[in-house]
């Protein structure tokens, strides 16, 4: 695969480390907003969790500001994400877009969503970067 090019994944592909990704599927629900203030500058920002899935599955959307207002208008289609990525939040797999990333309305419907298989359940650890420290005399 070439640098530009993104794999092109399904719900049951989606790992921990999963990056730079196009994938597609059907928005199922939008959960409620909530206002979360920024660590690094203060500013307030909007957060929402959409669920959505495909012939595979499903997983938990993560969503800010005017992706919310663009996904929420898209309840019930079928949408590419590209340049998504998976972030773990407490232990659990979010799909999110990355920086340079995009949400459109595609082609292609998805009919059917195997709502039974939901990847944003199951558990994984949460590996921190340990720190050392030393005892000076």
């Amino acid at each position: 695969m070439r640098r530009n090019e993104q794999a092109v994944l399904r719900i049951e592909d989606l790992r921990p480390n999963s990056k730079w990704f196009t994938i597609k599927v059907k928005v199922l629900e939008m959960g409620d907003e909530k206002v979360v203030f920024s660590r690094k500058d203060g500013s307030q920002h909007r957060v929402a969790e959409a669920l959505v899935g495909d012939e595979t599955g499903t997983v938990l959307f993560s969503l800010w500001d005017n992706d919310i207002d663009k996904v929420k208008e898209l309840i019930g289609s079928t949408i590419t994400v590209r340049n998504g990525f998976v972030t773990l939040y407490k232990g659990s797999m979010r799909l999110a877009l990355g920086r340079f990333g995009s949400i459109e309305e595609s082609d292609e419907e998805i009919e059917e969503v195997e709502k039974s298989v939901n990847v944003s359940e199951r558990r994984f650890e949460i590996n921190r970067p340990t720190r050392s420290y030393s005892r000076r005399s």
